[in-house]
C-alpha cells in the first residue's frame, strides 16, 4: 500500500506531504483545485510520462516520492531481492525527479534505476485506473489480457510470445535462404566449374617458368647448337684446342718444378685450371640440345597458353595465384553446401517449433475456455452490485481462423477473446464498444479491476474519477463496492460524488490558494465538521446551506464515519 506521498515543485504544487491510511480514502475538491494534478503526480511516480511541462514555474526540477509498504507482497519482495534492494521495516522509498535539463532520475530505495524498472516495480504495487482508462475496453486485445490475468496465464503467455517471436525469426532466415537459392545454385555452378577446370589443368609450382625456358631453347635451337659447337671446338683436346694446349703446358711446368721447387705452386694452379677446363668442356658437350622437335614446341606453346588463360580468368600474375583461387573456390563451395544444410536444419527446427507451439497454444486455449465462464459470472455479480442487475455479460473464447477457415496461431495463441454485453433484458449480446454510456463502461472496468485485484498481491488500487457519467443509486452502489473492496485492499479514489465520498474511511480535500500572486495546491485531511461541509458542498455547491449540511450529516451517519 501507499503510506506517504511527497510532491515538490510539480505543476501548482509547491511542497506537500500526504499520509494515506489503509482502507478506503477519497480525495475531493472543487473543479480546478488540482485533483487532476495530484493524479498526474501519482502517475509520474508510477512510471508515467514526465516532461519539462510538469515542473512548477520558477523551479529547475520536480520531484515526486512515495513510501510503499511491500511486506506481504511476494512479487514485490522477490523483485527487490533479485536486485539486492533492501527494505526498511517492510517499506521502500520510490522517488522520481524531472529536470529542465532533461536528465531526470529514478530511485528505488537507495538505488538508481531505469524508468522501465520503475514501471515494472510499480505494476506490482499499485493498480492506477485513470479517468479515461475504460476506453481501453474497446480493444479486444485487452480482453484477452484480462482473461489471461484472471486465469494466471500472463507469464505462460509471455513465454509463448517469446517462443513465437523466435519462430518468426527462424522463418525469416529460412525465407532469406530460399530467396537466395537461385543465386546459390548459380554461384555453386560457377565455382564447381572453376575448381574442375583448374584441377584438370594440373598446374605445378614453377611449371610456367620451366616451360618458358624450354620454349626459348627450342625457338633458338640452331643458334644454341652453333655456339655450343664453336665453344666445344675451341676447348677440344685434339686439334689445337685449349684443353690439349694446357695439358702440354702442365707437363712442362711439372718437369720444371722438379728442378726448381719454386715452380710447384704454379704447377698446382695450372693443374686446377686444366681440370676446370675439362669440366667446362664436358658440360658444353652435355649441353648440346637434342634434335629440334617442332611437336614439343607446339605442346609447350599450348600449355603456356592454357596457363595464361587461367591466370587471366582467375586473377593473379602467377600460376600459384590460380591454385590459390581454386582453394578459395573450394571453401566457398563448402560454405554454400553448408547453407543448404542450414536451410534443411531450419526447416526441421521450424516444423518442430510449430508443433511445440501448437501443442502449447491448445493447452492455453483449454485453460482460457475452462475459466472464461468463471470470469463471466464474477463480472456479472460485480456489475449487479454496481447497479447493473439485469446485465448479461459473456466472455466467448473462439478460434482465430484464416480466410480459408483454418485455425491460425498468433503470438498469443489460437484464441480470439472478446467481451460481449447486454445491459438490458431482451437485447442481444453486443461488443462493449456499442455501449454509449461512459458510466456503464466505467462500471465494467471497475468490476474487472476488482476481480483481477483479487488474483494478485497488489495492495493499492487508485481510481481517478471512476464515477464519471454516473449518479444517484448507481453512485451509492459504486461507493459501497469500493468500501467492500477496501476490506482487503487500500483504495484511493478521486471523486466528485458525495454518495461515494461519504462512504470512505478517510477524506482528503484538495484546495487551491493564492499567496503573493502565486497559486498553490494543498491537500489536507478533514474530519468532523470540515468533512460535513465538504460533503455538503459536493451535494449542492454550498457548504453552508442547511439542507445540504443535514443531508451530509445523514450520509456520514449512515456509513458510521461521522463524529459530531
Amino acid at each position: 500500500m501507499l503510506e506517504e506521498l511527497h510532491v515538490r515543485n510539480y505543476a501548482l504544487i509547491d511542497n506537500i506531504r500526504v499520509s494515506f491510511p489503509p482502507g478506503f480514502c477519497v480525495l475531493t475538491g472543487e473543479t480546478g483545485a488540482g485533483k487532476s494534478i495530484l493524479a498526474g503526480a501519482l502517475s509520474l511516480l508510477l512510471g508515467g510520462r514526465g516532461g519539462e511541462d510538469v515542473i512548477r514555474s520558477g523551479a529547475e526540477e520536480a520531484e515526486v516520492s512515495g513510501v510503499f509498504r511491500v511486506a506481504g507482497n511476494r512479487d514485490a519482495e522477490a523483485w527487490l531481492a533479485e536486485r539486492q534492494i533492501a527494505e526498511e521495516d517492510g517499506t521502500v522509498l520510490v522517488r522520481r525527479v524531472v529536470r529542465r535539463t532533461g536528465r531526470g532520475g529514478v530511485f528505488i530505495g537507495a538505488s538508481a534505476a531505469p524508468l522501465s524498472d520503475l514501471q515494472g516495480f510499480a505494476a506490482l504495487l499499485v493498480d492506477l485506473h485513470s479517468q479515461h482508462e475504460h476506453q481501453s475496453l474497446f480493444s479486444v486485445e485487452n480482453h484477452r489480457r484480462f482473461l489471461d490475468r484472471y486465469v494466471g496465464l500472463e507469464e505462460r503467455v509471455a513465454a509463448f510470445t517469446l517462443r513465437f517471436a523466435e519462430l518468426a525469426d527462424m522463418r525469416g532466415k529460412h525465407a532469406e535462404l530460399v530467396d537466395a537459392e537461385k543465386d546459390r545454385l548459380r554461384d555453386a555452378e560457377l565455382l564447381s566449374f572453376a575448381v574442375r577446370e583448374i584441377g584438370e589443368a594440373a598446374l605445378q609450382e614453377g611449371e610456367e617458368e620451366e616451360l618458358a625456358a624450354q620454349r626459348k631453347i627450342l625457338h633458338e635451337h640452331e643458334k644454341l647448337t652453333a655456339r655450343l659447337g664453336e665453344a666445344s671446338g675451341s676447348l677440344a683436346e685434339s686439334g689445337g684446342g685449349a684443353v690439349g694446349l694446357v695439358r702440354k703446358a702442365l707437363a712442362a711446368v711439372k718437369a720444371a718444378a722438379a728442378i726448381d721447387g719454386k715452380l710447384t705452386e704454379a704447377a698446382s694452379r695450372l693443374e686446377n685450371l686444366f681440370f676446370e677446363l675439362e669440366d667446362v668442356a664436358g658440360a658444353l658437350r652435355g649441353a648440346q640440345p637434342e634434335d629440334f622437335d617442332p611437336q614439343r614446341l607446339e605442346a609447350i606453346e599450348e600449355r603456356l597458353a592454357l596457363i595464361h588463360r587461367l591466370k587471366k580468368k582467375y586473377g593473379g600474375g602467377l600460376a600459384a595465384d590460380v591454385l590459390a583461387y581454386r582453394g578459395e573456390a573450394e571453401k566457398k563451395l563448402e560454405a554454400l553446401a553448408n547453407r543448404d544444410d542450414e536451410k534443411k536444419r531450419l526447416e526441421a527446427a521450424i516444423k518442430a517449433r510449430e508443433q511445440e507451439l501448437l501443442a502449447e497454444a491448445s493447452k492455453i486455449s483449454e485453460l482460457r475456455k475452462a475459466s472464461a465462464g468463471g470470469l463471466q459470472k464474477e463480472i456479472e455479480a460485480a456489475l449487479g452490485s454496481l447497479g447493473m442487475r439485469k446485465i448479461r455479460f459473456s466472455v466467448p473464447v473462439e478460434k482465430k481462423e484464416s480466410g480459408q477457415g483454418k485455425p491460425v496461431c498468433g503470438p498469443h495463441g489460437l484464441d480470439l477473446v472478446s467481451f460481449l454485453i447486454s445491459p438490458n433484458p431482451g437485447e442481444p449480446l453486443k461488443p462493449l464498444k456499442s455501449i454509449a454510456s461512459g458510466g456503464e463502461l466505467s462500471r465494467v472496468m471497475l468490476a474487472i479491476k476488482t476481480i483481477l485485484a483479487e488474483q494478485d498481491d497488489i495492495g493499492c488500487l487508485i481510481f481517478d474519477e471512476i464515477d464519471t457519467g454516473i449518479g444517484g443509486e448507481v453512485a451509492v452502489a459504486v461507493g459501497e463496492f469500493l468500501r467492500r473492496l477496501s476490506a482487503n485492499k487500500q483504495v484511493l479514489a478521486i471523486t466528485h460524488l458525495a454518495s461515494i465520498a461519504a462512504q470512505a474511511d478517510a477524506h482528503l480535500r484538495v484546495e487551491k490558494r493564492i499567496d503573493k500572486e502565486r497559486t498553490f495546491t494543498d491537500i489536507i485531511s478533514i474530519d468532523g465538521p470540515q468533512r460535513v461541509r465538504e460533503i455538503a458542498r459536493m451535494l449542492s455547491g454550498d457548504p453552508q446551506e442547511a439542507a445540504s449540511m443535514k443531508h451530509a450529516e445523514e450520509l456520514l451517519k449512515k456509513y458510521s464515519v461521522w463524529e459530531k
